[in-house]
């Protein structure tokens, strides 16, 4: 299925690229996401993750609840949503607050990498509105809109974000082999699919059913690591 054939770029008459999923895809692009271990390195602390098996494990369970949520909000906001009432959204299904805090700074950066790679009058007013940082599914999902990317690329996007950043942190944390963490993320590219459908389909639901479409799917053992990885004096990870 092309998500990007109905789409059209903000203010203008072309059909959206495929190719800038690319780029806002690539963990090259300075966003901030090198820097963060989505809870990996508080796993791997507390033996959770110490193989590519377990990584697997932790992976799948990430993609399915936080990686669920993130790719919802970011189809969501890539529709043209509030984007600030996104991210009240997000903000509760955030219940802790470092997690919150790592959201909006890493919405802050995507916003700065954004502007200056794809300017948009959009990513201009959320700006002025959060100048501490909109969630990062929410900047996201803008910044697909400002690309010309549908929402369904936005979802994949988020999607995909939320075990390779796992994934490529664990190569890190335990020097496993790089193509034992590629197999991880081949082996969960059909789950990824599910889960980006899921995610725009909610996203839809949004037009008419306000964000209580969105899912609200939790992980308390990452919730509560990421409360406790804040917290540590020494670490490889900003979270």
């Amino acid at each position: 299925m092309d998500g990007t054939s109905d789409v059209r770029p903000e203010g203008g008459t072309q059909p959206a690229h495929r190719a800038a999923l690319f780029v806002l895809a690539d963990g090259r692009f300075p966003a901030g996401g090198h820097a963060h271990s989505g809870g990996a390195e508080a796993a791997v602390a507390a033996g959770r993750v110490h193989d590519a098996r377990s990584l697997e494990a932790f992976c799948r369970g990430r993609l399915h609840t936080a990686g669920l949520v993130a790719a919802a909000l970011a189809a969501a906001s890539a529709t043209g949503h509030d984007p600030l009432a996104l991210d009240e959204a997000a903000d509760a299904r955030t219940p802790v607050p470092a997690l919150r805090d790592v959201a909006r700074r890493l919405g802050r950066q995507l916003m700065r990498a954004a502007r200056a790679t794809w300017p948009s009058a959009e990513l201009d007013r959320l700006a002025g509105a959060r100048p501490r940082g909109a969630h990062q599914p929410v900047v996201l999902g803008l910044t697909a809109r400002a690309a010309g990317l549908a929402p369904l690329d936005a979802a994949y996007a988020a999607a995909y974000e939320s075990v390779s950043g796992p994934a490529t942190a664990v190569v890190r944390l335990l020097s496993l082999d790089p193509f034992d963490a590629t197999g991880v993320l081949a082996r969960l590219a059909p789950e990824l699919d599910r889960i980006a459908e899921d995610a725009r389909a909610a996203a839809q639901r949004v037009v008419h059913e306000g964000t209580v479409a969105l899912p609200a799917a939790s992980a308390p053992l990452l919730d509560i690591t990421a409360q406790h990885h804040a917290a540590w004096q020494v670490r490889l990870f900003a979270s």
